[in-house]
């Protein structure tokens, strides 16, 4: 394999080659169409349509190839292609539906059956292709892998309009779109036109998986319409920045697989968009930081440290409530099924926070000023669930302790002002209520 020089790197990077520049804008226009369908198509979990789709098309691309060759035509034309790979699409939609309409069988198994049935048809449309004369046929194959390296100025133009056609469509209809995908009953009962949205949106899928046989391929385009929506969600929340993101990222990965491609003329261009955009999905995957790996193992360790300080104070609380004296470190061992390593670490890292102090002459513990207002508020939090269990949900008071340790430590201060009202234990008639537990013995 040769490796680029620099210089053509340069030339690359700086867009000095005109064929470049033409792939470039229309692929590029084509990732962020791609991305803002998809962000919809997500949400409605309809995803694997986009590879149902683009499955039949293959059919639809055959069916074009002979009608031009039968005419006339230049059957290796984009347009004549295009309209037998809309056709076959809009027929698989139609195939599906009534699958669903009329039969018992879920989704996912319907998805497949017309999947494979138009693929099939279609593999078999191009043997027959390859058996005429005049080797009209070579080429045809790079439809379903994507030949966007071989894009003329009229197949940019055709990706570029229907692109921009697309995104201004999705723009326009945005309100409507999120209303369909996120609360399709609350739009039919407001009189919102809902099945024909969601014919509407169907058909921008149709398109989208049209545009994208230049440009990913047959096999591939359901990529771009999936991999970017689900690389957003790492990313942001709400409807308005997972469409912009997704959007950023369809564009993106056709951005850095144009520039591969061009580096690595042998390699497909389609192949190294989809590649492009499962590397970002890689790096949402792992650095996004809403839904990321890594930022939910920060958060993950965070919770659990927070939940052994409050079990540590709570347990401090509790054996030195009716005395100001220290608690022996035997003591708390025989609180909770803790190891002895496990108390003197936590122990330490709370003594570094200033929530304790640690004796070494005597072996004990005893709470500092905020480290006993903190144990106050988690122990009285703690007993008022464990109170309203007893008395509002008919809980054994043996059983409430386990149930209390999950709640304690996600009440609001709302919530616990509720229960004070319902328990009537506002905090100026005992601060700390007595343990239920114990009370009912």
């Amino acid at each position: 394999m040769a490796y680029p020089t620099l210089e053509n790197v340069l030339r690359i990077l700086t867009l000095q080659d005109h064929n470049t520049r033409i792939v470039l804008a229309g692929a590029c226009a084509f990732g962020v169409a791609a991305g803002l369908v998809g962000a919809f198509l997500l949400l409605r979990k309809r995803s694997l349509l986009g590879d149902t789709l683009g499955h039949a098309t293959l059919p639809g691309v055959a069916i074009g190839f002979l009608i031009a060759y039968g005419t006339g035509i230049d059957p290796r034309s984009f347009l004549p292609l295009a309209l037998g790979a809309t056709l076959t699409s809009v027929a698989g939609i139609a195939a599906l539906l009534l699958i669903r309409r009329f039969s018992t069988i879920k989704d996912d198994a319907a998805l497949a059956i017309v999947l494979s049935v138009f693929f099939g048809f279609g593999v078999a449309l191009l043997s027959a292709i390859q058996q005429l004369p005049g080797g009209f046929a070579s080429g045809l194959e790079h439809l379903i892998y994507g030949s966007a390296a071989t894009m003329s100025s009229t197949d940019t133009s055709f990706v570029l309009v229907s692109s921009l056609c697309i995104a201004v469509i999705c723009i326009a209809l945005f309100k409507e779109f999120s209303l369909l995908c996120f609360d399709e009953p609350y739009a039919r009962s407001s009189g919102w036109p809902a099945t024909a949205l969601d014919l509407l949106l169907m058909s921008l899928v149709v398109w989208t998986t049209v545009v994208g046989i230049q440009t990913v391929g047959i096999l591939l385009v359901v990529a771009l319409l999936v991999i970017p929506p689900a690389s957003a969600r790492f990313w942001c929340d709400g409807m308005g920045a997972m469409a912009t993101v997704s959007a950023l990222c369809g564009g993106l990965s056709c951005l850095f697989g144009v520039f591969l491609s061009a580096l690595f003329p042998k390699w497909p261009t389609g192949a190294l968009i989809v590649l492009s955009a499962g590397a970002i999905f890689a790096a949402g995957l792992v650095f996004g930081p809403t839904r990321g790996i890594l930022i939910r193992s920060i958060r993950t360790r965070r919770e659990e440290l927070k939940l052994r300080r409050d079990h540590m104070l709570r347990a401090v609380f509790e054996c030195a409530e009716n005395s100001s004296e220290s608690v022996p470190l035997s003591q708390l061992l025989t609180k909770r099924p803790w190891s002895r390593r496990h108390v003197t670490s936590e122990i330490a890292r709370l003594a570094d926070r200033g929530l304790l102090t640690f004796s070494l002459s005597n072996d004990s513990v005893q709470l500092t000023t905020t480290g006993l207002s903190e144990a106050r508020r988690l122990v009285r939090n703690h007993r008022l669930w464990e109170l309203y269990l007893i008395q509002h949900a008919e809980i054994a008071p043996a059983h409430v302790d386990r149930d209390a340790d999950r709640i304690e430590h996600v009440l609001s201060l709302r919530i616990v002002e509720e229960l004070e009202d319902i328990l009537d234990q506002r905090p100026h008639d005992r601060l700390v209520p007595r343990d239920p537990e114990k009370s009912h013995l």
